[in-house]
């Protein structure tokens, strides 16, 4: 019995050192992480880094060629409520998420959708903003015809590489034929001059563009492909970051400050002669 309560003891000590050294050791996982994170980075730099790629409203360069749109907004607001600097660093769209990944920048805001595809290589915070898309289309070229109609080889869309527009039209429009290029200008002006039927995009810039060309462009249809949310990107494994800007997004949407500046940038043209039309 002697060695039946020493073993005993000694089974309650070990569980008694095990007890204390557990939460010891998560709260020395927890303060690694915290270390880890790229606010921590944000802090000692004093400033957080900005991937986007530009187009209008999102982000664009005023006639200055000073960067302007609800994306700078977003991002200065945000640096000063961290009390750093924001720096801007302007990429192509198609190769934004690999950017991020190799630590060009600290996340990635610029009208992201949030998709399980994009989901799979980055995380993304609570959408910051909301949007669909609409056909863009070429008014002498598409008259009469209905939505079923461009659904045909004889159709021609265009939309920028990479981006959700040039996926959703594949899919739901997987017969007709589909331009690519590097920027959304591109893409409507050659609906513009008739070289493509239609395009699409996230509104406000479709019927921003009608306004601009009532003659040669409409908006045949009310459907919504695709409406969805933008979030931030960042990446993966960094929960402190998603914390943080999950926070800050979800305080300014309280406030309304992110309602007020989207309604800006996207239901209004009072910002347009600051640009080149």
């Amino acid at each position: 019995m002697k060695l039946s309560r020493r073993l005993f003891g000694s089974a309650v000590a070990m569980a008694a050192v095990v007890a204390l050294a557990a939460p010891a050791a998560a709260q020395q996982a927890r303060q690694a992480l915290s270390s880890e994170s790229v606010i921590e980075t944000i802090k000692q730099r004093g400033a957080i880094k900005i991937g986007l790629s530009l187009f209008i409203p999102w982000s664009m360069r005023d006639k200055n060629g000073e960067l302007i749109g609800f994306e700078l907004d977003v991002g200065r607001k945000l640096a000063a409520d961290m009390g750093v600097e924001a720096e801007f660093v302007p990429t192509s769209w198609d190769g934004i998420i690999p950017a991020l990944v190799a630590g060009k920048f600290d996340a990635i805001i610029s009208g992201m959708s949030i998709t399980a595809n994009r989901n799979l290589t980055v995380n993304f915070t609570e959408p910051y903003a909301f949007s669909g898309l609409a056909i863009l289309a070429n008014k002498t070229m598409t008259e009469g015809m209905s939505q079923a109609d461009y659904n045909s080889p004889d159709v021609t869309f265009t939309a920028r590489r990479g981006a959700t527009p040039a996926t959703v039209i594949a899919n739901a429009f997987p017969k007709a034929n589909l331009l690519l290029f590097d920027e959304d200008g591109a893409s409507t002006q050659e609906v513009l001059n008739g070289k493509a039927h239609a395009t699409m995009a996230s509104e406000p810039t479709p019927s921003r563009e009608v306004r601009k060309y009532p003659d040669t462009l409409h908006i045949p249809f009310e459907t919504m492909f695709d409406p969805r949310g933008e979030g931030f990107a960042i990446r993966k494994g960094d929960p402190d970051a998603l914390n943080f800007f999950n926070n800050w997004i979800s305080h300014n949407w309280r406030t309304g400050w992110l309602h007020e500046r989207h309604d800006y940038w996207f239901t209004t043209d009072d910002w347009a002669d600051q640009v080149i039309q």
